[in-house]
């Protein structure tokens, strides 16, 4: 039986970043400095883990905004860092989503979602504030593990929480990286190529089982719809 659970990175695949463009051109003069900013976030966030340290993503990324404040000769300040992490979890969906999960969810598949960014207490979720929790039956967080993607233990977490083998699972992601973590755990793949992410071509690297532009060309995939 093919694997009917699909499992949902957030950032990136199902919300759209780029909404926090007008934030770093206010800061910088630069709208190119946002993937400047992502990009030493994702660095950091792997290299404290595999450090042994831990700070959730939020608290990281202003921290990575400052840094880049302090290279580049801007100040910044705690109300800039304070809009960037309202800006974080209040990031719209992509445009395919929804149509997509729905065409998901009719045809059987289960999903949840998996994210590196924490949950605040008795605040709503970047899924519930972008309209999509309702598509999801688990929101899982690797703020529960103390590590970030993709450490293995935020994809056994999934497994564990569903109480399902990771063969059972899909993981849909938006980024190669993502992908390889939870392909060492033995679940299958799916790389949502938005703008700025590919496949990463190199020899003895497994690649993703499915790639696709966007979510509703997933849908078609896995619906058995292959236009």
């Amino acid at each position: 039986m093919p694997p009917s659970i699909l499992v949902f990175d957030v950032n990136e695949t199902l919300i759209d970043i780029d909404s926090l463009t007008p934030l770093f051109t206010d800061l910088f003069g630069d709208q190119r400095v946002l993937r400047e900013w992502f990009n030493q976030l994702i660095m950091y966030s792997m290299t404290i883990t595999l450090s042994n340290n831990y700070v959730d993503l939020f608290t990281l990324g202003q921290a990575v905004l400052r840094m880049l404040g302090e290279i580049r000769g801007v100040a910044i300040s705690d109300d800039d860092t304070e809009r960037l992490t309202t800006l974080l979890r209040t990031m719209p969906a992509h445009t395919d989503a929804a149509e997509a999960l729905t065409t998901l969810r009719d045809n059987g598949f289960r999903m949840v979602t998996l994210t590196n960014s924490p949950r605040i207490p008795g605040s709503p979720t970047s899924l519930e504030n972008a309209g999509l929790a309702h598509f999801f039956e688990q929101q899982l967080s690797v703020d529960s593990c103390q590590a970030f993607k993709p450490a293995p233990a935020v994809y056994r977490q999934v497994c564990d929480a569903l109480d399902v083998a990771p063969a059972d699972c899909v993981m849909v992601a938006a980024h190669a990286w993502d992908l390889l973590g939870a392909q060492n755990v033995g679940l299958r793949s799916a790389l949502v190529s938005r703008p700025g992410n590919a496949v990463l071509p190199a020899d003895g690297l497994p690649r993703p089982d499915v790639v696709v532009t966007d979510l509703r060309a997933l849908a078609r995939h896995l619906c058995g719809d292959g236009r």
